[in-house]
């Protein structure tokens, strides 16, 4: 389900044309055309709660300038990110392989629009277009492998390249170069301490990569950071692309 303060904003669904969701955008015409009516707009604010652990889901979410956090929480109150989706993907995946309510917590990473579509009809559609089917299909792999690699990331590789990774995914989900996070949240999508990811954050930010004022960071030198980061970045985008396709 949606939470209850949040009401479809059907009065801004685009009219023709692509959606600004990348997923949605790669469809044939005549599938984006069979989409478009059962599409609403949905808008989510910071940090604001869009699934709780266990929650029953009545909508699929195709964000085009929002993005979510998927984060595991643990028995004792533990919590780290697990996955990150924005305009290149949905929420959850799991749907496609019958689970409605996903194990995991949902946040807005970043405020903004999503485009909604209740999971009874994205499925009817999804066994009327078989294109479809195939391409969120091929998403949920990207996913695994994104997951796996995060594994290996997060026992190989130093906090300073894994900090930047997630930078870059983060503003990859981001239009603009500016992004509203604190140490505090870093810290939590890292799953590491504060002292930590204030130490990497004042390295960046002292040899030009990032500027960090008032809970927000903003990209200066988004080349120096991919140098920065550990290569599970541009495997992650490799492997889209090789899945989904350059364009999409």
């Amino acid at each position: 389900m949606l939470p209850p303060c949040h009401s479809v904003d059907r009065g801004r669904m685009p009219s023709n044309g692509k959606f600004g969701n990348r997923l949605l955008d790669a469809l044939p015409a005549d599938v984006r055309n069979a989409l478009r009516p059962h599409l609403h707009v949905q808008r989510w604010h910071l940090r604001e709660s869009v699934c709780e652990p266990g929650q029953r889901l009545t909508h699929a979410i195709f964000p085009t300038d929002a993005s979510i956090s998927i984060i595991a929480v643990m028995a004792d109150g533990g919590a780290v990110e697990i996955g990150m989706v924005g305009r290149e993907g949905m929420f959850p995946v799991g749907l496609l392989l019958g689970d409605d309510a996903p194990p995991q917590r949902a946040i807005a990473q970043a405020a903004g629009a999503s485009l909604v579509i209740e999971i009874v009809e994205l499925r009817r559609l999804l066994k009327k277009h078989p294109v479809f089917e195939r391409l969120l299909l091929h998403y949920v792999q990207t996913m695994l492998n994104m997951a796996a690699q995060s594994v290996a990331c997060n026992r190989l590789h130093p906090l300073e390249q894994r900090c930047a990774r997630w930078l870059l995914m983060a503003h990859d989900r981001t239009r603009g170069d500016e992004i509203c996070f604190t140490h505090d949240f870093v810290a939590l999508m890292l799953g590491v301490r504060r002292a930590g990811v204030t130490v990497v954050a004042q390295t960046l930010q002292a040899t030009g990569l990032i500027e960090y004022r008032r809970g927000r960071i903003s990209i200066r030198n988004r080349k120096g950071l991919k140098t920065a980061a550990c290569g599970c970045y541009s495997f992650n985008a490799a492997d889209y692309a090789r899945l989904l396709g350059a364009d999409t």
